[in-house]
């Protein structure tokens, strides 16, 4: 089989006789979309190489044409037109790259009602809507793939859901929000005030504007509410989750614990106690020299315990 390539950005991949060609489609071209547009069109030959057949941009959907993109595409697959992705059954997968819960929520049932697969990022959608979502899918004979909405690029949506299958997940514990290990990162070795650390992370582009989700801990539960979905079969509401932020912390809080072997990590905890399930999201003192204590800067980090496999 013979590798399909590139010959510049914004270029069609070419495609050889012999490999099978997919189309899809992508919905949202913010920073994300852009991203996962320029993997499409710029290195189509890897994609291509794992998958065994060529993934190929048929549409480009947007809200807003006139908005600046960061991100060349081909000519004439750029619109504002959901029609031109649900109305084309040569379009079997669409990712749907949008932010927030409506219109998001409209969109992903139009697309799977169309008869398409998803691949979403969007974690708050699915800690909100998930239940009705998969419902639908189910009912429809699709597939919504979410591996992006949690943790960024650790797999651990697949770990769960696949890999460990034969497993009773014990208890799941993990750092899942960056913002905030970057921020207890530069408050507990350097120092740094809250105020100043949030700022610095905003700068670099690790927190939003508006940083509440963040750090009050609602980012880290309804990526929590997720995996114990998977893991647990649990339909809890994210909300429903008890959660505390670092917003109330103190550099002295991160000093005092360096100071008796420990480092401060917001942790999105789930653990089966008895018949029940516990589940949480708070700062806690974990001991220094172990995995998640050494987890630095905005890295996620997750640690599972089954009952087959351990730790």
């Amino acid at each position: 089989m013979v590798d399909s390539f590139l010959s510049g950005s914004g270029d069609r991949p070419f495609t050889s006789p012999l490999m099978q060609k997919t189309k899809v489609a992508i919905v949202g071209l913010g920073t994300v979309g852009s991203g996962v547009a320029k993997l499409l069109l710029d290195h189509g030959d890897r994609t291509a190489r794992h998958a065994g057949r060529t993934l190929w941009v048929e549409e480009v959907v947007v809200r807003d044409l006139k908005k600046a993109r960061d991100c060349e595409l081909p000519a004439g697959i750029l619109s504002d037109d959901l029609g031109r992705i649900t109305s084309n059954p040569e379009i079997k997968a669409v990712a749907h790259l949008v932010g927030g819960l409506e219109p998001a929520r409209s969109i992903m049932l139009r697309l799977l009602e169309s008869g398409k697969d998803v691949v979403t990022a969007n974690k708050a959608l699915l800690a909100e809507h998930g239940p009705e979502l998969f419902d639908r899918a189910r009912e429809l004979g699709r597939s919504i793939a979410f591996e992006a909405s949690v943790a960024g690029g650790i797999p651990i949506i697949t770990n769960v859901s696949q890999c460990l299958s034969a497993n009773q997940i014990e208890s799941l514990t993990g750092i899942l929000n960056g913002t905030c290990n970057y921020i207890l990162t530069k408050m507990s070795e350097q120092g740094a005030d809250y105020r100043a650390a949030l700022k610095d992370a905003q700068r670099l582009g690790y927190a939003e504007a508006d940083p509440t989700l963040d750090v009050d801990g609602s980012d880290a539960a309804q990526k929590l509410a997720i995996l114990a979905h998977l893991a647990f079969g649990s339909r809890v509401h994210w909300k429903d989750i008890p959660r505390r932020g670092i917003d109330t912390l103190e550099t002295e809080d991160l000093r005092y614990a360096r100071e008796l072997g420990y480092r401060i990590k917001l942790l999105a905890s789930a653990q089966l106690v008895g018949d029940g399930l516990e589940l949480h999201v708070s700062p806690t003192l974990v001991k220094a020299g172990t995995p998640l204590a050494e987890v630095r800067e905005a890295f996620n980090a997750v640690s599972v315990v089954g009952d087959a496999v351990g730790p």
